[in-house]
């Protein structure tokens, strides 16, 4: 078991990328092997501590503005409608979600030209000026890097001429 622990299949299985019979040999060696079960476990709280230790906090006017917008969706009257559940008569769908019929929110733009704030202009325009710049100095070396080789190759010839006399 140990061998099958440290495989990394548990770290696949984890992450989200274990194929469709990975998952089935996982769940079947779970079931059957209490140690396998109690190392996802483990490793499901690493993951956990990881991502929480590695998390950004937001800024902290952000939940102000967060509760300023609900706010204002409260105050203008349309407060959200509840979802609606659905039951059969069986019971087997009691949970299951009826979607609201505003669930979408037709978004309509003026036009078709990306914002920027103005300093962000000035950062696009020097990386354009510099990318030619680049390019320049690209070519430039090429011709002079071509140029030498070609003297080289003068120079080669030359001395071999000389050493034949």
């Amino acid at each position: 078991m140990k061998k099958y622990i440290d495989s990394g299949i548990l770290e696949v299985f984890v992450m989200g990328a274990a194929t469709d019979e990975e998952v089935r040999e996982l769940m079947y060696m779970k079931a059957k092997h209490p140690e396998v079960e109690e190392a996802l476990k483990q490793l499901e709280t690493d993951m956990e501590k990881l991502a929480g230790e590695m998390a950004i906090a937001p800024p902290p006017h952000m939940w102000e503005k967060i509760e300023d917008e609900i706010d204002g969706l409260i105050h203008q009257g349309n407060p959200a409608q509840p979802i609606k559940f659905r039951t059969s008569d069986d019971g087997r769908n009691k949970h299951k979600k009826t979607p609201p019929e505003d669930q979408f929110i037709p978004i309509e733009s003026e036009s078709n030209h990306m914002r920027l704030h103005k300093s962000w202009r000035w950062v696009f325009a020097a990386v354009f000026v510099l990318g030619k710049i680049f390019l320049g100095f690209a070519i430039y070396f090429y011709l002079e890097n071509r140029q030498t080789r070609q003297q080289l190759q003068e120079l080669k010839t030359e001395i071999r001429e000389l050493k034949k006399r």
